[in-house]
């Protein structure tokens, strides 16, 4: 795994400034330890930095084709590398390394912009190729890789893996993008393809981006890839044939490395899945697996870990977090260099750093919720729909929309009495009522907490605009495979696998995702919804597959997610942290909130009458970012 940035002056052939472009590339030097590379020539500057993992003597960065006027730079894994150097030395292409990179420049040579159509693997990369002076970006399909790009007044071009690389530049533009104000304090992340700053980007998962110096400069993103839940389904009999041996094979490319290779096992139906194949592949050694406990029962899986460990003899290695482990907050807007609220970024990182001291790559279970229908979202999601159906939209709206205003937040109630968000949701259609499930903040407390002069920049936008979208292009009418494509498209590349990109890449630690496999996802998404929500039990087709794999209570326990325990921490240990954070004058100054509401919520917080934790932690990253990145 590795880092990649640029420099392309759009505008001219003036030299790069190399020191700058050395300096940012400095800064992401975790993602790559082992080596870095650079390359300059008129208008254009590449910087790379190495985490050696296939073909460790070669391979160097960036790397040419035989006459040297096309290089890349490249942060990822090809899988079908060899299959795919096999087809282009029959063609007439001479390689001279023996790893994945290079089939990335021969496969632009024979194909062009078409080359990403023939790669299976994460990827982010950036092509130059000096005789049609054209960059090519690119980015896999899922977007388990990043790849951030800015342009500048001055007409230069950055790009690179990380933010930090971009703001590193002395001529960065800072300037906020309020909308993405708006979408943070909705889903805790900012979605694709913005960022929190106004003049700058992230590519989306299955595009690219080409440049070419000889025409206007043109920075449209062109899609190459989606996923498509319109096709015919799978028939009962092959999804059990198949499943299993699929995933299985998905395991087996990703398991080629001349590195130490393991996997993380939280005890959960998906890592744990990931480790059964594994282990029954690698039959001459036994399966490294790593997992973190909490000195909590109420968060803690180590038991359930340690029983599949035992259960396929890995080589076990765990970690204990103390519930009281907080110390991570300050480097966490330093980690994700943008707003980012998933509290569970801090267990993420301790695994990695566990994982780090045992192996250099990890196969992880992530994808297995989105893929297979595993949330708890989605079961209450379909039972929402069909209350929609039997009852019209004139009738929903002032119904449900009054018990949404009118019903009280009871947070300290069982499950089934608190219905204030089930109401709002209800008075919804489709899709909007399910941004306001995913809300971390909805409008309405958004609308509270948001300033005059904020509201005024946002000019009506709300963040149900991504949903709407992405929902149009879904290509579905099945109300589960929507969901599912409006979380694969939004939460899995926004919050989840950014989490694990960061937090692995910060331990020089390489994460392979073998359940979003680009040709799994394809065959997985005609999956009939029925059977991977059955009797109200998710994932259903996925358990049932793994039943003489997994013990039973693997498979069909309570979902349990890798949570910290928040309210408690601003109600003990963390309350001055939280209560400087909020009356900072960074904050205030800011001029982005109602101070007053911020008050109202920490003290209905403190006082234990409402669990206003998930916004409050929202603020506390905002704020943290406020100061940290934008030196306020």
């Amino acid at each position: 795994m590795c880092g990649i940035a640029g420099i392309l002056q759009l505008n001219n052939t003036s030299q790069v400034n190399q020191s700058v472009l050395k300096m940012m590339n400095t800064l992401q030097s975790h993602r790559g330890p082992d080596d870095d590379g650079y390359h300059f020539e008129a208008g254009i500057g590449l910087a790379h930095r190495r985490l050696s993992i296939i073909d460790i003597a070669g391979s160097h960065q960036p790397l040419f084709n035989e006459t040297g006027d096309v290089a890349v730079v490249f942060n990822g894994e090809i899988y079908n590398f060899a299959e795919l150097t096999t087809e282009l030395k029959a063609r007439g292409h001479i390689f001279s390394t023996h790893g994945d990179t290079e089939t990335i420049v021969h496969a632009w040579e024979e194909w062009g912009v078409d080359c990403v159509q023939h790669f299976r693997g994460m990827f982010a990369f950036a092509i130059w190729d000096r005789n049609k002076q054209q960059l090519f970006l690119a980015r896999d399909r899922m977007g388990i890789k990043p790849l951030f790009y800015s342009l500048l007044p001055s007409g230069e071009l950055l790009f690179g893996s990380e933010l930090k690389v971009l703001t590193a530049h002395p001529e960065f533009d800072k300037s906020l993008y309020y909308q993405g104000i708006e979408d943070y304090f909705t889903f805790g992340y900012i979605p694709e393809p913005r960022s929190i700053y106004a003049n700058t980007y992230k590519l989306n998962p299955g595009h690219y981006l080409l440049i070419d110096k000889t025409q206007p400069a043109n920075l449209q993103q062109t899609q190459y890839w989606d996923i498509d839940f319109s096709q015919a389904v799978l028939t009962e009999q092959q999804v059990k044939a198949e499943l299993l041996e699929r995933l299985k094979e998905a395991v087996d490319i990703r398991m080629i490395a001349e590195v130490p290779l393991g996997a993380f096992l939280s005890g959960g139906v998906d890592s744990s899945a990931i480790v059964a194949l594994m282990a029954q592949l690698q039959q001459d050694k036994a399966v490294n697996t790593c997992s973190i406990g909490f000195d909590d029962q109420q968060f803690d899986e180590s038991d359930y870990a340690s029983q599949v460990a035992n259960q396929y003899q890995t080589n076990h290695h765990s970690g204990m977090v103390d519930r009281n482990d907080f110390s991570l907050i300050d480097k966490l807007a330093a980690l994700y260099d943008e707003p980012y609220a998933d509290s569970s970024a801090m267990p993420t990182y301790r695994v990695c750093q566990l994982a780090r001291k045992h192996v250099t790559v990890a196969l992880s279970g992530d994808g297995g919720d989105e893929l297979f229908g595993g949330y708890r979202r989605y079961r209450y999601q379909l039972h929402e729909d069909k209350m929609r159906g039997f009852m019209p939209q004139a009738i929903r709206q002032p119904l449900f929309g009054t018990l949404g205003k009118v019903y009280p937040k009871l947070d300290w109630a069982p499950r089934f009495l608190r219905a204030k968000t089930t109401f709002q949701s209800l008075a919804m259609n489709a899709v909007s009522g399910y941004c306001n499930t995913m809300s971390i903040m909805r409008a309405d407390a958004r609308a509270a907490l948001f300033s005059p002069k904020l509201k005024q920049q946002l000019a009506g936008y709300q963040s149900v605009e991504v949903f709407k979208r992405h929902a149009d292009n879904a290509n579905t009418d099945d109300p589960l495979k929507l969901v599912q494509y409006l979380d694969m498209k939004t939460y899995l590349v926004g919050d989840i696998l950014t989490k694990v990109d960061r937090a692995s890449m910060a331990h020089s630690l390489e994460v392979r995702v073998p359940l979003l496999d680009h040709k799994y996802v394809e065959w997985a998404s005609r999956i009939p919804s029925s059977m991977n929500i059955s009797a109200n039990e998710g994932k259903a087709a996925f358990k049932q597959s793994l039943e003489s794999h997994l013990p039973h209570d693997i498979l069909y326990r309570k979902k349990m997610g890798f949570a910290v325990p928040l309210a408690s921490w601003f109600r003990g240990p963390l309350k001055q942290t939280l209560q400087q954070a909020l009356n900072s004058e960074a904050l205030a100054d800011s001029g982005l909130f109602n101070q007053h509401y911020i008050q109202q919520l920490y003290q209905q917080h403190i006082s234990g009458k409402r669990d206003h934790s998930s916004a409050l932690w929202t603020l506390l990253m905002f704020s943290q970012f406020y100061r940290q990145q934008l030196g306020q």
